[in-house]
């Protein structure tokens, strides 16, 4: 059998059914509990602190009516969060490295701040179309260019997401199988490719903390 580093993002399945809504339903568990009392152990206090503070940052660039939507945002943000620190687990698939699942979120949160933002406040909305001070020929083109980038940016976000998460997954399947290779033959090699594999373990926990956040 030939060895394909892109099988890792094939989506299992299991007797026709795919794994990946197992996947996506896991992190959910892993962060709501149900107690009666206030605060239940130092476990939920330390969620509750990270929450409000996440929470905070998040909501500071944005006016006091939109802090409406800060349930949802963190929702989506622990979501991507949760799945791809799993997703760094040895066996386990990562649902994100898929661009389909990316871009049904993206698509839906990209045309709801479109559609607020056309009925709150529809100038300033359209008024983003055209930079002020445009020289006249100008006009037609940057509306243009203008239309596009606000249409492609859903297809950014996705993409970004993607990307950055493949990128690295490969890199790291790629070093870990180096390593294994050339451990019996060239061990100071393989060494030092184990050393790069760790600090690339690091900074992809990194990328996936910085990317849930970006997104």
């Amino acid at each position: 059998m030939i060895l394909s580093f892109f099988d890792q993002f094939t989506i299992p399945q299991t007797l026709g059914i795919p794994l990946i809504l197992i996947a996506i339903a896991i992190p959910p568990l892993l962060i709501l509990n149900s107690s009666n009392r206030l605060v239940s152990n130092r476990m939920s206090t330390l969620q509750a602190w990270m929450f409000k503070t996440f929470t905070k940052q998040l909501m500071l660039p944005i006016n006091l009516p939109g802090h409406k939507w800060a349930s949802l945002l963190l929702t989506l943000t622990l979501l991507l969060l949760s799945l791809n620190l799993l997703g760094l687990l040895p066996y386990t698939f990562t649902p994100t490295t898929q661009l389909s699942m990316n871009m049904a979120l993206a698509v839906p949160m990209w045309l709801m701040t479109v559609m607020i933002g056309m009925r709150n406040q529809p100038t300033i909305s359209l008024g983003h179309l055209l930079p002020e001070g445009t020289p006249t020929l100008l006009i037609p083109i940057l509306i243009i260019i203008e239309t596009i980038s606000l249409f492609i940016r859903p297809l950014a976000l996705g993409v970004r997401l993607t990307a950055n998460l493949t990128a690295g997954h490969l890199l790291i399947q790629l070093i870990s199988t180096a390593a294994f290779v050339l451990m019996p033959s060239m061990t100071l090699t393989a060494s030092t490719a184990l050393l790069v594999l760790l600090l690339l373990t690091g900074l992809e926990i990194a990328v996936a903390m910085i990317q849930a956040y970006v997104f």
